[in-house]
């Protein structure tokens, strides 16, 4: 793929595909042209999409071991380091979920200093529009995305602070960061962001040896002379490295817009009510659990996946068969169905599962890679069987890290989206040629993501 062959602002990789489609709408409403591809994309995909502004690549290193993660992302980054744009960006979930074994973001940022080579990493984890705040590096976050929760430091949210696979005990991202990576670690306070020295500070930072700077942010308006800072370190022939957040996205989009070089776009048209909607859940969020009970209140169907069987199970063809029949048989009667692997991080099937897979001697970071990816194939064979069998028009997929391997399942080469839903969970248009996944629209929510009312509003389309 020849270098700047396309005039783009951006190209991001996303460590899961939930996170991937909140990069996707925070570009897309700042104006930016943005479609996200499963891999990263060919010159004869891409002449497919006119116009494009930015592209991302929704990946699945979130739920990788670091050699694994290694191997995806050194193809992965000088792939898009040669379509061009001056700023290329690691997107993490704004809960910077990761682990020494798991979702190493410090193996991401170690390969990306080897393939970019830049004079730093910024690290922006900070998304005030979707309750993410960092202070002295400290990491703040609302108890669900698009809701009116509560804020908790990280090492105190009620979910986060639990995550079966990388509970995050430490909110000093600093500390967290330095478990996974050997690189120096520098810090633009709240206090040095908006200040006239902030460029001097940033540049001392670097010169005292700093290859990685986190960047505070509280508010929304902080985000601009952030992206101010990091983009006079940017160029096409050199692209400046980036991991964080779609925070990332939304200073980035506050800057191309005073540049002149976006428009935002302000009145997306209503989606409108899904005749027919499917949910596919991998998530184990207590917030996911409550969405749930909330729409089987409100009428839609649980259907309850064996996820013990599916371990257990030598072919899985015959569950997937048997669950394709009875969402089906749901759906013909009119009803909208969830179907799950859990109810929250009690949910018995978890510990159940875990049983199965430790009695084979498998490791924890092995233990999350193989259910993640079993329940993404599984989730993903169950949505295909059901949209061959009826005219499904709407899927939800939730679950960040099951998420990419349910698309992956599907055969979704790309989506862009076509309106908003909840802050960092767009509504999309899925691309997937010759399937029955073609054209449908598809929603991607991750774990904190949304209000109790969430599925019923995306069922509602309003």
């Amino acid at each position: 793929m020849a270098k700047q062959q396309y005039n783009l602002l951006l190209a991001y990789y996303g460590d899961d595909f939930t996170g991937s489609t909140d990069a996707l709408e925070f570009l897309s409403r700042a104006g930016v042209k943005t479609v996200l591809f499963i891999e990263p994309p060919t010159t004869t995909q891409l002449s497919k999409y006119k116009n494009l502004q930015a592209i991302g690549v929704a990946g699945n290193t979130r739920a990788l071991p670091p050699d694994e993660m290694e191997q995806e992302l050194i193809p992965a980054f000088s792939a898009l380091k040669d379509l061009g744009a001056s700023h290329v960006h690691y997107k993490v979930c704004s809960t910077f979920d990761s682990s020494p074994a798991i979702g190493s973001i410090g193996r991401a940022a170690d390969v990306g200093a080897k393939v970019f080579k830049a004079p730093f990493i910024p690290l922006l984890v900070a998304a005030p529009p979707l309750g993410r705040y960092c202070l002295y590096g400290n990491l703040y976050a609302r108890m669900g995305i698009g809701s009116q929760g509560e804020i908790y430091r990280l090492d105190r949210h009620p979910s986060m602070s639990r995550h079966p696979s990388t509970p995050m005990n430490e909110a000093d991202l600093r500390l967290h960061l330095s478990k996974q990576t050997q690189q120096q670690i520098g810090l633009m306070d709240i206090l040095s962001i908006d200040q006239d020295a902030a460029e001097d500070k940033l540049e001392t930072l670097i010169g005292s040896g700093s290859e990685i700077v986190l960047f505070d942010a509280l508010y929304t308006e902080q985000l601009l002379p952030i992206a101010e800072l990091i983009d006079q370190y940017a160029d096409k022939t050199q692209p400046l490295f980036s991991i964080g957040s779609s925070g990332i996205e939304m200073a980035l989009g506050q800057l191309w817009e005073q540049q002149g070089l976006t428009q935002p776009i302000i009145d997306w048209p209503a989606a409108g009510k899904a005749k027919s909607m499917l949910v596919v859940s991998g998530s184990c969020s207590p917030v996911t659990a409550k969405q749930i009970e909330y729409a089987v209140k409100k009428g839609f169907a649980s259907v309850a996946i064996d996820t013990v069987a599916l371990a257990t199970a030598a072919d899985i063809s015959a569950m997937v068969k048997q669950y394709v029949a009875e969402v089906t048989g749901l759906m013909e009667q009119g009803k909208h169905v969830i179907i799950h692997t859990s109810l929250g991080a009690d949910d018995p099937r978890i510990a159940d599962t875990h049983k199965v897979f430790t009695d084979k001697g498998l490791t924890e970071a092995t233990i999350r890679s193989k259910t993640a990816q079993l329940y993404g194939q599984v989730l993903g064979q169950i949505a295909s069987g059901v949209a061959g069998q009826i005219k499904l028009q709407r899927l939800v997929i939730a679950g960040g890290d099951t998420s990419s391997f349910v698309a992956r399942t599907m055969g979704i080469e790309a989506v862009e989206m076509i309106a908003p839903v909840s802050p960092g969970a767009p509504l999309c248009r899925a691309y997937a040629p010759g399937t029955a996944i073609d054209g449908i629209e598809v929603n991607f929510k991750g774990g904190q993501v949304g209000a109790e009312d969430y599925f019923v509003k995306v069922k509602e389309g309003k």
